[in-house]
């Protein structure tokens, strides 16, 4: 594998070689990080992270990642950058690119990063955009590497609503990778139909499948892992809560549907959850539609077969790979 100087912008554009090298260099960074062992390759480089929407793991990750490489790294909060707004995107990424020796982006449309790498000159990464999340989805697949010892055939659930950055990108991975890809959801929460086809296309070459399902029974029997993510994205207005209630509720991850699935499937969560009110928004959204849990419940969370934080830590590593090898 040899992508020095590219963009990581969506797994769409690295071919499955080059997404299984990145996760088996963040294998062995993550075994070198637990023995102790420097690997500070980037000393002396600098990095900058766009946040345009804010996040836990998404910065801690790459900031520490950077620590571990040896790099410096500045952070960009909403208020500090001017990308867009007084600054076009374009002079941003000229600007920063003479300055930086790669650049995170984590905000709005999947345009943005690229008129990003388009135009700074260094590695662009994409941290979330709408319709993409790569960099979540390389944690997922080392998670469920670490877990089966393999990605290839695996069945992979995804429940509730497919048709923004998470359904989007697991999806692509999942045909890129050989697994085999079920989104489970009222029709009118599936992926696009052109992104369907195209993922159909290549999951052909990979041996994998995509399955299009509203039957939680039938999606989740004989799965590996059963995969959620909660109802309401990030920036979308309180007023859809309502209808992403009433549409997903039964698309919610409980043990009963664990149990449908069989002994050795797995509990998967990108994070943050509402797995109870525990949270400011949690609390204020299950007292006013009577819940105590939304996508899934806590007995499945904090089960057993819930690889949750394997999941959020392997998010630190898989990013170091992607910044270790585009750089």
């Amino acid at each position: 594998m040899n992508i020095k100087g590219r963009s990581f912008l969506k797994l769409l554009d690295f071919t499955p070689e080059e997404i299984g090298g990145l996760i088996d260099l963040a294998a062995e960074l993550k075994q070198k990080k637990k023995k102790g062992e420097l690997h500070d390759i980037h000393r002396g480089k600098s990095v900058a992270l766009i946040f345009e929407k804010t996040s836990t793991r998404t910065r801690c990750s790459f900031e520490v990642a950077a620590a571990d490489l040896g790099m410096h790294c500045t952070y960009l909060d909403p208020s500090c950058s001017q990308i867009g707004k007084k600054e076009t995107i374009a002079d941003t990424a000229r600007v920063l690119g003479r300055i930086y020796d790669g650049i995170e982006y984590r905000g709005y449309g999947q345009e943005i990063v690229e008129e990003l790498a388009k135009h700074a000159g260094v590695p662009v990464w994409n941290g979330l955009t709408n319709e993409f999340h790569p960099t979540q989805i390389l944690a997922d697949f080392l998670t469920i590497r670490e877990h089966f010892g393999r990605l290839k055939g695996i069945k992979f659930v995804y429940m509730g609503d497919a048709r923004y950055n998470m359904g989007n990108s697991l999806m692509v991975g999942c045909a890129k990778m050989g697994l085999d890809f079920v989104a489970c959801a009222p029709e009118k929460y599936f992926p696009e139909a052109e992104l369907v086809e195209e993922c159909r296309k290549l999951a052909k070459e990979s041996g994998g499948s995509i399955t299009l399902s509203t039957d939680p029974d039938t999606a989740v029997r004989g799965a590996d892992v059963i995969y959620t993510d909660i109802w309401v994205s990030m920036g979308e207005p309180v007023e859809v809560w309502e209808e992403r209630i009433r549409d997903l509720s039964p698309y919610r991850v409980d043990s009963a549907l664990m149990d449908k699935a069989g002994e050795k499937a797995v509990f998967m969560h990108c994070l943050p959850s509402y797995h109870n009110d525990g949270t400011v928004i949690g609390k204020e959204i299950c007292e006013r539609f009577s819940m105590t849990e939304m996508e899934v419940t806590d007995e499945v969370f904090e089960g057993p077969r819930s690889i949750v934080f394997d999941e959020a830590e392997n998010r630190m590593h898989t990013i170091k790979a992607v910044m270790a090898a585009t750089l």
